[in-house]
């Protein structure tokens, strides 16, 4: 199936307005209905490295995988679709990547990033992430946060030790409890979600929602959410106003109608024809 028809998608990354390069990267396939984000740490240029390698070698093998299986086809072991599991491992994969390219290149020691990836099938969203990068989603008017952060941050509101009010201002936001790249394993969150026509999904990196309150953004998706390339311009511009500090990137993916898998060889068939 080509979701380039069911989907709409805009995206705007910037340096912001302290740093002079922009570390974070972003991806996107309309065909494959596939959306990578990714905001990289580390000294010098790694953090680019990293989250490069990261948009790049996710993207470069779930499309690979995507020629050959679908998603939505069942393991042959567990009964269950394959996508969560494809996900996952190409997530694995670029762990290895990024991991093995700190330990043998002294320049990039250390190096790391963030990661939220979604793929759209059979009315559904899978999404898979390490970090505080996130994925947020407008349905009906409503505005919410689809992803919690792996951070100490997170974890501190979590265990009761401060307010998320508090956390707003805590000096120590950006301290991330998984990231890709970071050690020689690691276990992303893959969750699954049904999606619905005018469904608006963003994702983001921590440029935006530190320096931008979870309801302004929300404000201007309903006032911008028509055009979703002006939408995201504004997103960034409103991180830049407030100060900037961070590189800024957001993706915009809009559901158009339903998009039900094609099973069987009619469904199939219908399914090259559209």
């Amino acid at each position: 199936m080509n979701y380039s028809q069911i989907l709409e998608i805009a995206s705007c990354t910037d340096p912001g307005m302290v740093r002079s390069h922009n570390e974070d990267s972003i991806a996107s396939d309309a065909a494959n209905g596939l959306v990578v984000l990714a905001d990289g740490m580390g000294g010098y240029n790694a953090g680019e490295v990293a989250s490069g390698m990261a948009t790049t070698v996710v993207t470069t093998e779930v499309q690979q995988l995507l020629a050959k299986i679908q998603p939505h086809d069942l393991d042959p072991e567990t009964k269950s679709p394959l996508g969560p599991r494809m996900i996952r491992e190409q997530v694995i994969k670029a762990n290895t990547s990024i991991y093995q390219a700190a330990q043998s290149q002294p320049q990039y020691a250390g190096m790391g990033t963030t990661l939220v990836v979604c793929l759209f099938y059979d009315n559904k969203i899978l999404v898979a992430h390490l970090g505080d990068s996130r994925l947020y989603r407008m349905r009906d008017g409503k505005f919410s946060q689809v992803t919690r952060d792996h951070s100490l941050l997170q974890e501190q509101i979590d265990s009761g030790i401060i307010t998320a009010e508090q956390a707003k201002h805590a000096a120590h936001k950006n301290l991330v409890t998984k990231a890709l790249g970071i050690d020689p394993s690691v276990e992303p969150e893959v969750r699954e979600y049904d999606a619905k026509p005018g469904d608006i999904y963003l994702l983001c990196s921590d440029g935006l929602c530190d320096m931008v309150d979870d309801e302004d953004i929300g404000m201007t998706l309903s006032a911008l959410g028509g055009n979703l390339k002006l939408a995201a311009q504004q997103l960034v511009q409103m991180a830049n106003d407030n100060g900037g500090k961070d590189n800024v990137s957001v993706i915009l993916v809009r559901v158009l109608r339903d998009y039900p898998a094609q099973r069987g060889v009619v469904g199939k068939v219908l399914g090259w024809l559209k």
